[in-house]
């Protein structure tokens, strides 16, 4: 493999980035990878596993650190960020008319499939723990979670609830600062209050602009092959229901080409037992992965061409 330190220019921005080659420079499809909420940096160990693995393969990958900002990136500089990001790996790489694709975990899952939507430059999306409604529902679904998981009542669950509507109504501009903050103030000393990601003190209203995103209508715009990857039990996105999403989408678009892969023993992560090392990534992960992407570059199993 070869590895290569470069910028990724977007905008106002210069974002580091590493783009990892197959070793003999041949290069027969090409990855962008686009970050999970909490992993912004281009060294978190999901990124570094596609890099090390997928170039033998054929597949340059390219990853770069997430603009900073201490808010919620919006989705718009998201995907300006991935598209610039492709044109550096199409002009860095050379791919010549190799296909190239978007990568996405967690909330990069919602990144690439608008950018996908939105460009025929996208010839392919792996998605990992894609969730199918907006990531509002998604916070109230996962916080719960978290909460049930560690043994918390009904009761607190109630209080999460309340908690979660006030927040939100905040942000929207549709509840005013003082009775929010005094909400926030009544359960800030709760034992659960740090598991919710909500701050104790307020941020300004608008701070998560993407809040209310509805991504099905973008699924069903996005006719490149998709592949999905879905833990066995998620603790963070109702699965079935994210499916469901991703199936009436494809259906309503023609899109015939849309697998999904349910990884036994994993949860939000690619991970067994809830790993957060590469020696933890599923091997069912790996081979679902590195199978499914060679039929887009046209490899056949073994690395040859057709």
């Amino acid at each position: 493999m070869t590895q290569i330190e470069l910028s990724i220019l977007s905008g106002d921005q210069a974002l580091p980035a590493s783009l990892t080659l197959p070793a003999d420079g041949k290069v027969r499809a090409g990855l962008v990878v686009l970050h999970g909420a909490a992993m912004p940096q281009r060294n978190f160990f999901l990124y570094r596993h596609l890099a090390e693995l997928l170039p033998e393969h054929g597949v340059a990958v390219l990853r770069y650190d997430r603009r900073p900002s201490d808010r919620e990136v919006p989705f718009d500089l998201q995907v300006a960020d991935a598209q610039a990001a492709m044109r550096v790996l199409r002009e860095h790489a050379g791919c010549g008319q190799a296909p190239l694709g978007l990568w996405g975990f967690s909330q990069g899952a919602w990144t690439a499939s608008i950018a996908a939507a939105g460009s025929a430059e996208v010839a392919f999306l792996v998605l990992v723990g894609s969730a199918g409604m907006s990531p509002a529902r998604q916070m109230r679904y996962g916080t719960a979670r978290r909460l049930r998981d560690r043994g918390y009542d009904a009761e607190a669950l109630r209080e999460l609830a309340e908690l979660r509507v006030v927040w939100e109504a905040y942000l929207r501009g549709e509840q005013a600062r003082q009775v929010a903050q005094a909400v926030i103030a009544r359960y800030a000393a709760r034992p659960w209050f740090p598991l919710v990601y909500v701050p104790s003190t307020l941020p300004e209203p608008g701070s998560w602009q993407n809040m209310d995103f509805d991504p099905e209508p973008v699924f069903s715009r996005a006719h490149c092959p998709v592949l999905l990857f879905y833990g066995e039990n998620d603790e963070w996105v109702p699965i079935d229901e994210s499916v469901a999403a991703w199936q009436r989408a494809a259906e309503g678009s023609g899109n015939r080409d849309l697998t999904v892969v349910r990884l036994p023993g994993t949860s939000h992560t690619p991970t067994l037992e809830r790993g957060e090392t590469m020696a933890t990534i599923s091997p069912a992960y790996t081979e679902q992965l590195v199978l499914w992407l060679g039929r887009q570059a046209g490899v056949r199993p073994g690395g040859a061409r057709p």
